[in-house]
């Protein structure tokens, strides 16, 4: 299990913190992310704590899937964020499961989890919960939750994130130009 992931990723957020210390909210959620910055530039990255969040999921039997900039920060990418984007597989046990998390991480308005993305906030972190019945253009994601990476956080906790070939593809795949650019960078950073 890598302990170094979810310390980079600690380190990260730390420094999202430092970066967005000085920020006014400006009422621009995750969802008004552009396709170049991404949700730094939004309200999201203010107060940007994901760790609650990913405990809860391990202490409510979540496998859900870290995926999007977390997980490519987890690897190694440089880049801020202001979200955290899961992947879950859709089944009824693990939409219990991640509505048990939901709830404990202090979650006013669960979703509706029988869609294929849905949007959620929790105290420190918002982002999309999302399943392989989700269109990736021509990918199909389901492979990547049993190809997940697992990460053990000092806090004592696991944290599952998609492995960097599945999620350079996933990037790929949507085409964006903030995808491409951190496709190209996870890329160069194991070649």
């Amino acid at each position: 299990m890598n302990e170094s992931a979810a310390v980079r990723l600690r380190q990260a957020v730390r420094r999202i913190h430092d970066a967005a210390r000085e920020r006014t909210a400006t009422g621009r959620g995750p969802e008004e992310a552009d396709d170049v910055v991404g949700t730094f530039a939004t309200d999201g990255a203010l107060g940007f704590d994901p760790f609650p969040f990913l405990r809860v999921l391990y202490e409510a039997g979540s496998h859900a899937v870290v995926i999007g900039q977390v997980a490519g920060i987890m690897h190694g990418s440089e880049e801020p964020t202001g979200d955290l984007d899961l992947l879950w597989d859709g089944t009824s046990e693990q939409a219990h499961a991640l509505r048990d998390a939901l709830t404990a991480a202090g979650c006013t308005h669960v979703p509706d989890l029988d869609r294929p993305q849905v949007s959620y906030q929790v105290a420190g972190v918002s982002g999309d919960l999302c399943t392989p019945a989700l269109l990736w253009g021509e990918m199909d994601v389901t492979p990547c939750l049993a190809r997940a990476v697992s990460a053990h956080d000092p806090g004592g906790f696991t944290i599952r994130y998609a492995a960097r070939d599945d999620l350079i593809r996933m990037r790929r795949s949507l085409g964006r130009p903030k995808d491409h650019r951190r496709a190209d960078e996870l890329a160069r950073l194991f070649p």
